[in-house]
């Protein structure tokens, strides 16, 4: 019997510990704001901006000169530059979507 009852003590103690320290909601009432009054937010968003399409523009770099390198070679053969290439585009699409996640 004792043994039943003590899962259902510490329940209550932690029910009680949760009622003593409620949880606070972390909002903050004013947003950031730089030195020159505009919004952090909004800064950080144009940058990710700029910076998103500068990337686009290297992905269509180096799928232009993928494009054109398969077109060279001949059937079974691919250049060490378009392995190059592939890796380069996978960094610059992993940099890119780990920029638009976090908002």
């Amino acid at each position: 019997m004792a043994l039943c009852l003590l899962p259902l003590a510490g329940f209550a103690f932690a029910f009680s510990l949760a009622a003593q320290f409620p949880q606070t909601p972390s909002e903050d009432p004013e947003p950031k704001r730089l030195p020159n009054g505009k919004l952090q937010s909004e800064e950080i968003l144009k940058a990710d901006y700029k910076a998103n399409l500068k990337d686009l523009e290297e992905l269509r770099r180096l799928t232009g000169a993928i494009e054109e390198e398969t077109k060279k070679n001949q059937g079974h053969v691919l250049a060490l530059k378009t392995f190059k290439d592939l890796d380069e585009i996978e960094k610059i699409v992993k940099r890119m979507r780990t920029r638009m996640k976090r908002y």
